[in-house]
Order: C-alpha cells, then sequence, then structure tokens
C-alpha cells in the first residue's frame, strides 16, 4: 500500500500514528510490528522507528508479509456452528471446551478445533489464527463470535468495547429474588487473598466496573432460571454478581459453596444464549441464538417435575 503525507493533515506527526488514522483495518499493534519488521518505507527508506516524524510529501509504502503459520496443532473437533462467511464465524460452544490455549490446554481448545475447520485463515496481526474477540468460562457454554480477518478482528473489538454488540445469558440460580428484574452495579477485580477467584472489589483497590442487568425468567421453588444482559464484560462476571446477590449460579464450583441440585452438571448451569452484533463488513445486524445443553434443559426439566 502507498500514502502520500498530506503537509495539513499529517506532517508532523508520528509514523505508527499516522499509518493508523489512515489505515484504520490494521490495528496500531500491527503497524508498529510492521514498522519494526522493516516493512515500512519512507521515500523508499526502510523505516525502522515508529516515532520517526512524517512529513508533508512523504511517500509511504507499507508491505504486509504472508502471514506466518500457528505452531499450534489443527485438531478436527466438531463445531456447532451458528453464523459462518468469510469474515466471522459464531459457534455454540460446549461446556468443557477451553477457548484458547494456555499451560495445561494447549491441546483440545477451541482455537486447536477452528484452525482444522478454517485452514485458509487471512490471519490476525501477521499470525494464521483466529480473532478471538470475547471469551467464556470452559464450564460456560453458548454464543461465540471469532473474526477470521484482522478487519472483522478490529471491528468486532471495537463493537465490543463500545457495547454496541450485546450479550444475554440464561442461568439457573439458588434461591427466589425478591424482585422481578434489576441491575448489579459492582465492580470485580481479583480476590485479595485466593488468586485464582474474582471478587467485589472497590475501583481504588484494583476493581473495574462490573454491570450486570438481570431479570427472573421462571421460578421454581427454591430455585429461579434468570436471564442476565451484560453491559460490560469482566472475567466471572455473571458468576460473582450473583454470588452478590445471594443467588449463586447452580453448579459453580468456585461461587456457589458446593451446593447439591441432585443432577449431574458437568459445569455452571450458565449459558449464553443470545449474541447481537454487526457484521464487521457488511454491517447487517447479526442475531445468532445458541440452544442451551442437553444438562441445562434437564435440570429445568427436573426442578419443573419437582416445584411446578
Amino acid at each position: 500500500m502507498e500514502l502520500v503525507v498530506d503537509a495539513g493533515i499529517g506532517g508532523g506527526d508520528r509514523l505508527d500514528r499516522y499509518l493508523a488514522a489512515r489505515l484504520p483495518d490494521l490495528s496500531r499493534a500491527r503497524l508498529q510490528k510492521l514498522i519494526e519488521q522493516g516493512q515500512v518505507r519512507v521515500n523508499g527508506v526502510p523505516c525502522t522507528s515508529k516515532k520517526a516524524e512524517v512529513q508533508g510529501g512523504d511517500r509511504l509504502t507499507v508491505s504486509i508479509p504472508p502471514s506466518e503459520p500457528m505452531t499450534l496443532q489443527a485438531e478436527a473437533i466438531p463445531l456447532n456452528i451458528l453464523f459462518e462467511d468469510a469474515h466471522l464465524i459464531i459457534v455454540n460452544k460446549p461446556v468443557g471446551l477451553v477457548v484458547h490455549p494456555a499451560p495445561g490446554h494447549t491441546t483440545g481448545t477451541l482455537v486447536n478445533a477452528l484452525l482444522a475447520h478454517c485452514p485458509d485463515l487471512a490471519g490476525i496481526g501477521g499470525v494464521q489464527r483466529p480473532g478471538i474477540v470475547h471469551r467464556l468460562d470452559k464450564d460456560t457454554s453458548g454464543a461465540l463470535a471469532i473474526a477470521k480477518t484482522d478487519q472483522a478482528h478490529q471491528r468486532l473489538q471495537a463493537q465490543f468495547k463500545t457495547k454496541t454488540a450485546r450479550r444475554t445469558y440464561l442461568a439457573v440460580v439458588y434461591g427466589a429474588p425478591k424482585a422481578d428484574a434489576g441491575t448489579v452495579d459492582a465492580p470485580i477485580g481479583r480476590h485479595p487473598v485466593d488468586r485464582k477467584k474474582m471478587a467485589i472489589v472497590p475501583e481504588d483497590r484494583g476493581g473495574r466496573r462490573a454491570v450486570t442487568h438481570w431479570q427472573v425468567v421462571e421460578r421454581l421453588g427454591n430455585y429461579t432460571l434468570m436471564q442476565f444482559d451484560l453491559e460490560t464484560g469482566r472475567t466471572h462476571q455473571i458468576r460473582v454478581h450473583s454470588a452478590h446477590l445471594g443467588h449463586p449460579v447452580v453448579g459453580d464450583p468456585v461461587y456457589s459453596g458446593g451446593k447439591s441440585v441432585g443432577v449431574n452438571l458437568p459445569g455452571q448451569a450458565l449459558h449464553a444464549w443470545k449474541l447481537r452484533l454487526y457484521h464487521p463488513i457488511s454491517e447487517k445486524e447479526i442475531e445468532a441464538i445458541a440452544p442451551p445443553p442437553d444438562s441445562f434443559a434437564t435440570l429445568l426439566r427436573v426442578l419443573r417435575q419437582r416445584f411446578v
């Protein structure tokens, strides 16, 4: 790609900042990496300083090399696909599937499955990998969007940041809330003692603002089917906020205190039911609805038989 710097607009600006403004489909971090690799030329000369100032009349050339293959192994793991095209894929993630490889989970993840399903990925950040836009806990099922290209990744990330992408969850919780609907506005941060857990933590102590809107869907005696709409997306947000309400999610091994419901659940009874976003290229609205897993349906059936 070739650009000519307009003296009245970009003269005196940093190279990386100018390119990020002119090439919005490439992230600033991606452009900085290209600069470091010598892939950006100023007036025909490679420039490896992201802080270099551009001047009016400068001719900039940006070369994007072929994406590097990912070192992870592609695995033929079945996927429940809710939507797919050349830019985006939305899957219904099952309970027990880890989204991204990490220490202890280098294989058998959603990313490994996507590498096999999408062998012709354009690449994210110069690497042939799927672009994970948001995440679900290992033991939470439901709709999850993944970008196939850098452009789609940037635009989808922006939607989650500006909250134009909306997520609705279903959960079975212990107890019966007195009200039929409400909002929890309580910051979440790392637990001060147990670093593997999250907790309600004041913002002046490192917590980040977290807002969850909830409403009762069905009352089932000492249990309740609830709908949660996320305004923010903090780690374990619904699980922490539900416990904060005094109604932890059934089957949650971390925040529910180990209470038994008499049904064998593979994870917590929390499901990302609906995902609404705008297509990163066409900008048409997409609503993906993920049917709850069999274990969730079985739990509801047992509770209805027991209490209704």
